[in-house]
């Protein structure tokens, strides 16, 4: 048993120690002291002042690139107005290609087919033979890379599909150009289908295209009365010769000479 002296302190535990403490290394630390007043904590507070305003300068930058770009996506998608008409040019070439929005998923009358892309080719055997492969479905293999992709690749949802829109807006439906730019649609849709082909063993060098839509209806919904054609329609162009200038090669030559 502890005993006490005169002072009320027990002679057994420390001097200067007080009934009940034990050893400062047994004492529970409490929360630290939070920082004073002026103090930074963190953030862009803790900068230096070059450094800070460099930070605001970039926050402010950023922050005004975010409402240009909204509000150049605002007048793309908005009815004509005065501010479309002036500027149409500067909003498109801001909008186009990158961020172009397609909103005829709710518009009055949505899109009520299925388009498909497909492509066959002449190719030269290494005995000289000529042989044509069958019609490869390439929207078909897009629609396979996509399905169960959470993250699917901008280029695999939107090549194939934009090569093609762009020869069908610029060309009749006798497949003659219609306006300047025919010549480019049709370098765009060889050289991206010679991208797909290229990974193909179609049993020899391909020498010709020939590339075809096929168009399905989606059927109607059972409570409707709309009668849909059920056979396909397609949209054939004619044989395209390939040049060295559709081959990714040819074309990544092309272009690094251009430089």
């Amino acid at each position: 048993m502890d005993s006490y002296d005169d002072r009320g302190v027990t002679a057994g535990r420390g001097a200067g120690q007080v009934p009940g403490a034990t050893d400062a290394s047994e004492v529970p630390k409490g929360p630290e002291d939070p920082p004073g007043p002026g103090i930074p904590s963190g953030g862009i507070a803790a900068l230096s002042l070059p450094y800070q305003a460099v930070a605001a300068l970039a926050l402010a930058v950023v922050g005004v690139i975010a409402c240009v770009h909204l509000g150049m996506v605002f007048l793309h998608v908005a009815p004509s107005n005065t501010l479309t008409k002036q500027n149409g040019e500067a909003i498109d070439d801001w909008v186009y290609p990158e961020f172009e929005q397609n909103w005829k998923l709710f518009a009055p009358n949505p899109l009520q087919q299925n388009i498909s892309v497909q492509v066959r080719a002449q190719v030269r055997t290494a005995d000289g033979q000529w042989k044509t492969s069958d019609w490869i479905d390439l929207s078909a293999q897009d629609g396979e890379a996509i399905r169960g992709n959470l993250l699917p690749s901008h280029t695999v949802q939107n090549a194939l599909r934009r090569a093609w829109d762009f020869y069908t807006a610029s060309h009749d439906n006798a497949n003659k150009p219609n306006g300047m730019r025919g010549a480019l649609s049709e370098r765009y849709v060889r050289r991206t289908v010679m991208l797909r082909l290229a990974g193909l063993d179609l049993g020899g060098k391909v020498e010709r295209i020939q590339v075809r839509s096929e168009t399905m209806w989606v059927k109607a919904p059972p409570w409707s009365n709309e009668k849909t054609n059920a056979r396909p329609a397609h949209r054939v162009l004619p044989w395209w010769p390939v040049t060295e200038a559709d081959l990714p090669e040819g074309a990544r030559r092309a272009s690094e000479a251009a430089r």
